[in-house]
């Protein structure tokens, strides 16, 4: 949720993938809304540069950096290796469950700890907008960084039924492999040493991990949908001193149909990105 994702994509979602031009260049499109954009797998892959100034060519980056300030790259290097090791940490945990287990059952429960902490802590990111050390949308980043919370704390974490379902395998996989080339990305082009590996992994990851993570978010959440009927969680009914009513259950239902309109709008600019990065290709914005 996405942020996502990634980034995709995205997002990490879920993060994509920074262009060779400029940096930074956004990837969400700006004619869309971006609170239902966040809402996929692989927000994170969309434009939104997590933790680190998007990196472009090698003497562009290093006049951002220079611009950053000392104190500022120091950080967001030490962030981005810290969500880059936390994710790792994440990635081997699974790994190693389902080699002893055999099995999916039980692994969200095993691993949900470490998940909650490092994609909380990416809150921080929103912070790195708000005092300037990040060049990205304030209101873009919090949907994006929200979004994935909101499937870790009021999805997964709060509908304990759903735990075991598949879905969440889906997710858990693109979220971790998104994040661990979206951080990794940052930190290598944040100490001016970006390996080609990353960079192209960056680019092309998020063709798979993109759409996989958006359909465990959205079977994740349809399993979701009759606990949350019967419960009537998170819901506020009338008549009440506030004289005002939520239904969460349909709330969900119109999450769930946003991203039928915005998946494929970010999921085709960001092959536009990868062609212009990978391949060279120019495109040419028209004015309507």
């Amino acid at each position: 949720m996405v942020r996502w994702s990634e980034a995709a994509a995205a997002g990490g979602g879920a993060s994509a993938l920074r262009s060779a031009g400029p940096p930074p260049t956004p990837l969400p499109l700006p004619g869309t809304t971006p609170g239902c954009e966040a809402l996929m797998a692989s927000s994170d892959e969309d434009g939104t540069n997590g933790g680190a100034p998007e990196a472009g060519e090698e003497k562009e980056a290093t006049g951002k950096r220079r611009r950053l300030g000392v104190l500022a790259t120091a950080w967001l290097t030490f962030y981005n290796i810290a969500m880059t090791a936390g994710w790792l940490v994440l990635a081997i945990a699974m790994v190693r469950f389902y080699m002893e287990k055999g099995t999916h059952r039980g692994l969200y429960k095993s691993i949900q700890k470490t998940l909650k902490f490092f994609q909380t802590f990416a809150l921080l990111e929103i912070a790195h907008c708000l005092i300037g050390i990040v060049p990205t949308s304030v209101l873009v980043t919090g949907v994006q960084v929200s979004s994935r919370i909101f499937m870790v704390w009021l999805i997964t974490h709060s509908i304990k039924p759903i735990q075991n379902e598949e879905s969440v395998v889906l997710f858990l996989v693109s979220w971790t492999v998104t994040e661990i080339t979206r951080y990794s990305f940052y930190t290598f082009s944040l100490l001016d040493h970006l390996p080609y590996f990353i960079k192209w992994a960056r680019y092309n990851f998020f063709i798979i991990l993109y759409p996989v993570g958006v359909a465990g978010e959205l079977l994740t959440i349809y399993a979701a949908l009759p606990y949350v009927k019967k419960s009537g969680m998170f819901s506020i009914r009338l008549p009440n001193k506030y004289n005002v009513s939520f239904d969460y259950y349909y709330f969900l239902l119109i999450t769930m149909a946003s991203y039928i309109p915005l998946f494929p709008q970010l999921y085709f600019h960001m092959l536009r990105q990868r062609r212009k990065v990978l391949l060279g290709e120019v495109f040419v914005e028209k004015d309507d």
